[in-house]
């Protein structure tokens, strides 16, 4: 077969007018017929291996009905099923050229995001572990909220992935924008809801005015931006950085957002930080009342006056065992209130299993327990009293009259 190179300086030499087909031919090394065919053909030489005998047709029926009834059977499940010991790659290529004949097609199409439209939100977990306090290490999960209209990004580190911590993420980085998008877009995320939002989310959605679109399982494509800027970071922000803490951890990210947020898009002309500002017109004002966020529990303060906070224990004032009182946490905070008062306050721990003590509840007791054991002490003892019958009782019961007896005995003795 002519190759491409002498397909084209056959054409070439022709065209000029100057050599006959015999002296192209023995110009280019090819005989006369080659030369009249390259001229015949008015596209360039394309090989064509013709169809012939494979290995896969003595089990391409089998295949065929499997696929009638399940689509979706991966390659290697049909391998097994149908007996095929080849070469894998072979497999899968012919099963990938027979498959659209069975599997209806799932088109997607191009979405065009409105200025303020819609944010996707998703986790991210730092590859390698950060102290979070008491000797204990883990890899606290990242909310991270990136506009799909401008690529602006907004992050922060939260204290677990329950649905108080996404939702004081998701408030404190909507404060932080001064705006509220008509959608946030989330992935199956179990605090959030799978299938639909659970109450404390449709409330939070309710209280701002908004729609959070749940997309249905093994669906990343549809929030792809979010997921690219996953990668962003392990890939430049994560590399040859050290964290003390979750604190210093958010106060290096917020250092480096800005930076992040310059770069220039080119799929949006322009960088993130400035079409924000379009974006942000498009948005919403906060609103008057803040959502609700925080963690809320009532309890009965027990004998040992500490309640447990998502693994961890807060001590509480004793003076107020035995009543009820409401424990509320947000990202930061702890706080124990009596009738709207508050009662305790502590930071709130990232590590687990920990007893977190204010040293004034712990005086506190002490005196209270002095107090107690001195009232004991003090405290007079009744006196003993036995109640004793009268026995008279007895002689009514029995009908005796100690005065009819007393005569009778007198008579006896005279």
């Amino acid at each position: 077969m002519i190759n491409l190179d002498d397909w084209a300086e056959i054409r070439h030499l022709f065209s000029t007018g100057k050599h006959s087909k015999r002296e192209i031919g023995r110009i280019v090394g090819v005989s006369r017929g080659t030369v009249d065919r390259a001229l015949e053909s008015d596209r360039a030489p394309k090989y064509q291996r013709a169809a012939g005998v494979s290995s896969f047709d003595a089990f391409a029926p089998r295949v065929r009905e499997l696929l009638v009834k399940t689509p979706t059977m991966p390659a290697a499940t049909l391998a097994e099923r149908v007996g095929w010991s080849g070469s894998a790659s072979l497999f899968r290529a012919k099963v990938a050229a027979i498959r659209p004949e069975y599997a209806p097609p799932d088109p997607a199409d191009r979405l065009v995001h409105e200025p303020g439209f819609q944010v996707q939100c998703d986790l991210w977990f730092p590859h390698e572990p950060l102290p979070v306090g008491a000797g204990q290490n883990d890899t606290p999960p990242v909310l991270v909220m990136t506009s799909a209209f401008s690529g602006f990004i907004q992050a922060r580190m939260l204290p677990s992935r329950t649905t108080p911590a996404l939702l004081g993420g998701m408030w404190t980085l909507l404060q932080d924008a001064q705006a509220v998008p008509s959608r946030l877009l989330w992935d199956n995320e179990s605090g959030i809801g799978r299938r639909r939002p659970t109450q404390p989310v449709a409330a939070f959605a309710g209280s701002l005015g908004l729609e959070i679109k749940l997309l249905p399982p093994r669906d990343p494509e549809s929030k792809g931006m979010v997921e690219r800027m996953n990668r962003f970071f392990r890939q430049r922000f994560m590399p040859g950085r050290d964290f003390r803490s979750p604190a210093d951890f958010n106060g290096q990210l917020e250092d480096w957002l800005p930076k992040a947020n310059h770069r220039y898009s080119r799929s949006r002309h322009g960088r993130p930080d400035e079409l924000i500002v379009l974006d942000r017109e498009r948005m919403r004002e906060l609103p008057p009342v803040s959502p609700e966020t925080a963690f809320r529990n009532a309890v009965r303060l027990p004998r040992d006056y500490y309640v447990r906070v998502f693994s961890n224990d807060y001590s509480v004032d004793p003076s107020f065992i035995g009543r009820i009182v409401d424990v509320i946490a947000d990202l930061d905070t702890v706080w124990v209130t009596h009738d709207g008062v508050i009662i305790a306050t502590h930071v709130r721990a990232w590590a687990r299993h920990l007893v977190v003590t204010d040293p004034a509840h712990v005086a506190r007791a002490a005196v209270m327990r002095r107090d107690f054991r001195t009232q004991r002490v003090r405290r007079p003892e009744p006196p003993e009293s036995v109640e004793v019958r009268d026995l008279a009782a007895y002689d009514e019961i029995f009908g005796i009259d100690l005065g009819q007896q007393r005569n009778l005995v007198m008579e006896v003795v005279s």
